[in-house]
């Protein structure tokens, strides 16, 4: 049996479980890992410039294919404490990721030894599975079971703490005889399926919500049959979004409090029935949970049984993965379609059509300084429907997931339940690293920008371009405008004179010159026809120098976007009247 340290057999199992690129920063008790990393070759490294921005990279990296499973590597003191916000954003979203630290010798673990951290206990909250390895013989296996249980059920991320010992501690281990272990997930039935496809016949007026479990099962074209065969509208949730193009006739649009369209949630409170296919019922999706399900029966078809039932009780409840569970939906709708027993879904359809025609939110307004909805106009001119899109959370990713276009799923990342602030420049770098040659483009307010503005570093330093929507206009817009209930605007504003940039007047930071310092190219715009000729120049920069290009858009001070103060969806608070 061929001999090498845990550390080798380790690298050897991420090549074989399909692993080629990983993010992280080397230290001491790591180093051993980075070694063996190197001597392996075979697994790509980026070299993060913070290691909660490597696991963001790591979660980019999973969230732009299918298959991928994103890796960042630290050491277990703070690099380990560091990447728990990426740990728990992955958790949160369903999100396969490997994080894996370097711990101080296991001889000085109760010890205080320097660095020394129990990371294990730590993450154990935001991880499928956190585990310290005591004995280097069960490296091997606890690396095969981390890839089953990224993989398996409902995915997410796990942890894997390596002493410094265990990494340099040899082992027997054939690399030739590793086999990943099979994946597991709960597969529906057709008594299932034929059971909620005859409630759903009993329905007038249903609709499919469509949530992040369809894209992590690869499932969303199957998903576009089933709603073919029987012209049942589809409402994408924020995970969801892209399953279905945003031009297909049964796209019904978005609903919710915040990131939803007028028309999504005019045509959800008309609905009778809701079959749920890889959802959570998210709050920021339902609101006020009763208003969300009264006069409504539904079916929730999810991969992980516990979510079944968490938020509130549907009328069917199915575990199984959306794949499976769709296999059979289409399979089923075929044979009813060929026996002419699906209703006709046709009026109800025309409907929701309607309502999309004549509820669209007014985009084009040519203030100086810049309206933000104008800056999403521009951004649908300028980039096409094989754009990935890629953010986090604030006013700027509201008010794009109203006004942007989707066509396609994995084209709009987002990081949903957690929301860090920095999120978007290390996810979009791991996006862009997962697909070379496809259009990357990132959009943020300048607060999140600036929580990570140090990875674009990492962008020139390796060659990763992307294009980098910056809207800035020097606030806490979010907060400022959840504040008007309290009457008050405290501690949100980011504005002031900066003594080198007097021609930005009180809008602080000079985004341009930071960016261009870290080795990346700007543009600043501030009049609306400058918009569309920047982001072609942007593209094109970014295609030339091979680095992130960012457009930074100076906004007017204060936009109050449209949402629901209320948590009552029929209660959007809109500030701007509707398009013409």
């Amino acid at each position: 049996m061929p001999r090498m340290t845990a550390a080798r057999a380790a690298v050897e199992i991420l090549k074989r479980e399909g692993v080629d690129t990983a993010f992280g920063v080397p230290g001491a008790a790591i180093n051993p890992f980075y070694a063996a990393l190197r001597a392996s070759g075979g697994v790509e490294h980026k070299l993060a410039r913070h290691v909660e921005g490597a696991s963001h990279m790591a979660e980019g990296y999973t969230r732009a294919k299918a298959g991928n499973i994103g890796v960042c590597i630290g050491t277990s003191g703070p690099a380990g404490t560091d990447m728990i916000t990426g740990l728990y954003s992955a958790i949160g979203d369903s999100i396969p990721i490997l994080c894996i630290t370097g711990q101080a010798p296991t001889a000085v673990l109760h010890k205080e030894d320097f660095q020394a951290v129990d990371i294990a206990s730590i993450a154990a909250p935001v991880t499928k599975k956190a585990t310290t390895v005591l004995e280097a013989a069960q490296v091997p296996g606890v690396f095969q079971e981390a890839f089953h249980l990224m993989r398996s059920g409902r995915p997410g991320p796990v942890l894997i703490d390596l002493p410094l010992d265990v990494q340099l501690t040899e082992i027997d281990f054939d690399p030739e005889l590793y086999e990943p272990l099979p994946v597991h997930k709960p597969v529906a039935t057709r008594r299932q399926i034929e059971r909620a496809l005859a409630m759903l016949a009993e329905s007038e007026r249903p609709l499919i919500v469509a949530g992040g479990g369809v894209i992590n099962a690869d499932a969303a074209e199957l998903l576009v049959e089933f709603a073919e065969l029987t012209g049942i509208p589809v409402i994408p949730t924020l995970m969801g979004w892209g399953v279905i193009a945003d031009d297909h006739p049964l796209n019904a649009g978005m609903v919710g409090l915040q990131t939803s369209h007028r028309y999504g949630n005019a045509t959800f409170l008309e609905s009778d029935f809701v079959l749920g296919i890889g959802n959570r019922w998210a709050n920021r999706h339902t609101g006020r949970v009763d208003v969300y399900t009264e006069g409504r029966t539904f079916v929730h078809v999810d991969v992980e049984p516990t979510q079944i039932g968490k938020i509130f009780a549907p009328d069917l409840g199915i575990a199984s993965d959306a794949r499976a569970a769709l296999e059979l939906f289409v399979e089923v709708a075929r044979e009813q379609k060929a026996a002419g027993t699906l209703p006709d879904r046709g009026e109800w359809a025309a409907a929701t059509q309607r309502r999309k025609a004549q509820l669209q939110r007014r985009t084009h307004f040519d203030n100086v300084p810049l309206k933000p909805q104008r800056v999403y106009e521009e951004m649908n001119r300028a980039f096409g429907p094989e754009t990935r899109y890629v953010s986090t959370i604030g006013l700027s990713q509201i008010a794009g997931a109203q006004f942007l276009h989707v066509y396609r799923p994995r084209h709009w990342i987002n990081c949903g339940q957690a929301g860090p602030l920095g999120w978007t420049v290390p996810a979009a770098l791991g996006v862009a690293t997962a697909d070379p040659e496809g259009t990357v483009v990132a959009l943020s307010g300048d607060y999140d920008f600036q929580f990570m503005i140090e990875e674009l570093a990492v962008g020139a330093q390796f060659r990763i371009p992307y294009v980098h929507v910056l809207v800035n206009n020097s606030y806490l817009g979010l907060i400022r405008q959840a504040q008007r209930q309290f009457d008050m605007d405290y501690q949100v504003q980011l504005s002031f004179e900066n003594i080198n940039a007097p021609e930005l007047g009180q809008y602080g930071v000079d985004h341009v010159k930071v960016v261009e310092g870290l080795g990346c190219k700007a543009i600043r715009v501030t009049e609306p026809d400058q918009l569309l000729p920047a982001f072609e120049e942007a593209k094109k920069l970014a295609a030339e120098h091979r680095v992130p290009v960012v457009v930074e858009a100076i906004l007017e001070r204060v936009t109050n976007i449209s949402m629901s103060g209320t948590g009552h969806i029929g209660e959007v608070l809109e500030f701007e009247e509707l398009a013409t």
